[in-house]
Parts: C-alpha cells; structure tokens; sequence
C-alpha cells in the first residue's frame, strides 16, 4: 500500500497545488500565522509548505518533519541551519516568480515617475484642465540609468525588459562578481547608488545585505532618484528612507515589504510623500501562485518519497541522516 503523508500548509495554496497534494496527503492548512499555531500543526506532520515564517524553533516541535519546501524564493522564512542539522531536506523555486516581481518594478517605476492615477482621480474630481496639468511634472524612464541591486534571477529579467523595452542604461552590483548578464555593467555599490535614476532592490536578506540602504547610500543619490524595495524590509534603514522622503532628498519609493509585516495602521511611512506601498504582493498572481503551488506541491512529495526535489538548497542534510 502506497503511504500516505501529513503535510502542513503555512497560508493556503493554489487549488492546482492541492489537488495534487491530496491524492497523496492529508493537508492541514494553519487557521492563522502565529507562532504558537505553527508549533501545535507541526506536531505529526511529515513535511511543510512554507509561505509565512516559520518559528525559529519549529523542527523541536515537529519530530517527524522530512522536508520544508518554500512557496517561492526568499529562504529567510526557513530555518535552514537547523534543518540540516536535524536531517531535514529544504527545497526552494529559484526563477518561479521572477517575471512576476520584474513587471512589478517596472509598474512601481512608472507609477512615481508618471501617476495615472492621480490623473483619474483628478479628472474625476476636478475636471479636464487641472487633472492635465499633473502631467507638467511627469518624467520618462526611457533614456534614464537604472541600478539594480541583486542581479539574480528577478534582477536579469528586470534588466533585460527595462534596457531591452524601455530603452533604459541598466548597471548592476550582486553578490557574485564578474556574473552581469549582457547589457548590465557592473558597477561597485556607492557607485550606483550616485549614478542610477532608480534604483531597485532585487537581493536576498542576508548579514551582508541587512542595512544595506543606510544614511549614508541615501546620501549619495540623486534628488530625482526613486527606490524600488523588492527584497526585504530590513535591507533598508526605513528611518532614513523617511527622513529623505520627508526633506524632498529622493523623488519617491515604492516599497512591497517592512521590517514588520503587516504594516500597522499607524505607521510613518504611510504619511510620507511620492510612496507606493503594497502588502508584500510583488510576486503574487494568479499565474505565478499556481507556479508557485505546484511546484511546491510536487516537491514536497518528491522529497517525502526519497526523491530529488528542484531546487534542494542543503544536500548537506544527508550527512546528518536525512532521506538519500
């Protein structure tokens, strides 16, 4: 007889991604995202989909677990140390929602540059002439340098629609040297925080990148330079980001993740001028989340069946007795 696992979900997943889960699984899906919830469901389960953090402490709480496959890219939600410490396999999508996040930097960027919908608004409210005249201080990004931090997968794709559809000098700092892709130059950090028009956020959270965008980047950039932060929220000291939106030092930013999600109700950055803020929905659609989902799916149960997932990110973990 076939075996039958116990999988738990995070937050729900697509309905593609289920059903191919539940031929093979009992899926218990978390009521909500506390901590303490996590722990219970974690008890007699065999393997996890993650799509919100996990506590740091979960393997002590789930004995049984085998594999932890992440809904997406970022591992930050993942204990991956402890993992392979305990045997346990970790498996990501690298690339499943790279055009995804792309597309929405490049929606983010031509919303501070050229607002159409405070054109709409205006029109709606106050007639043709004064919503036409919103456009005096519209830019173009066609012609502008964009720097992107981060040139993995989600900054290539972003590259290559921003120099290749729009026209714009792409420059480049990663993690990896000598890696640029065609029409990318790289560039040390300072530098492209002082040459790019915009720039976008692309990286991973690591000890590196935390602060990363600090004071004294901000400092260096152009007045008319916008951000774009795709990565994560501490990767930018969010005080001075305010303090530059604030005094008029940068044209704007639009920022999809916090240092504390969700955003709370009161929070400064919600009053700070030329802000596009979003929850945390960059790489969510309906075409990436089955992406995501499946593929999710199908790994889990690749890994609870002694079998090679995607993207294993800790081979490691054999040598600590995991699954061969």
């Amino acid at each position: 007889m076939t075996e039958r696992f116990k999988i738990l979900l995070t937050s729900p997943i697509h309905a593609d991604g289920m059903a191919i889960l539940e031929p093979a699984a009992d899926v218990v899906v978390a009521p909500d995202t506390a901590e303490a919830t996590y722990r219970t469901l974690a008890a007699d389960v065999d393997g996890i989909i993650v799509r919100n953090k996990l506590p740091d402490d979960i393997l002590e709480h789930g004995p049984k677990i085998k594999g932890i496959v992440r809904h997406g890219v970022g591992l930050d939600f993942i204990p991956v140390a402890a993992a392979t410490a305990r045997g346990v396999a970790v498996a990501n999508l690298p690339g499943c929602n790279s055009q995804t996040v792309a597309e929405y930097c490049i929606a983010a960027m031509l919303h501070l540059r050229r607002p159409l919908a405070n054109v709409d608004r205006k029109l709606r409210a106050d007639g043709w002439n004064p919503s036409r005249a919103l456009s005096d201080d519209f830019l173009e990004v066609g012609g502008s340098v964009l720097g992107i931090v981060g040139v993995g997968s989600i900054g290539r794709r972003l590259a290559k629609i921003a120099g290749n559809g729009f026209g714009m000098t792409v420059i480049g700092a990663s993690r990896r040297k000598g890696n640029m892709p065609e029409g990318v130059e790289e560039v040390e950090l300072d530098d492209l925080f002082r040459r790019a028009d915009a720039v976008a956020l692309c990286c991973a959270l690591t000890d590196e990148t935390r602060g990363l965008v600090d004071e004294r980047r901000i400092g260096l950039m152009k007045p008319g330079t916008i951000i774009v932060n795709v990565s994560r929220g501490p990767v930018v000291d969010t005080e001075a980001l305010m303090r530059a939106l604030n005094a008029g030092a940068i044209a704007g930013a639009a920022t999809d993740v916090y240092d504390q999600h969700p955003l709370t109700p009161d929070h400064p950055l919600l009053a700070c001028p030329n802000t596009l803020l979003t929850p945390h929905i960059a790489g969510l659609t309906d075409t990436s989340t089955r992406a995501m989902s499946t593929g999710a799916a199908n790994d889990i149960l690749h890994i609870l069946r002694g079998e090679a997932p995607f993207n294993l990110v800790n081979p490691e973990y054999r040598a600590q007795g995991g699954s061969k």
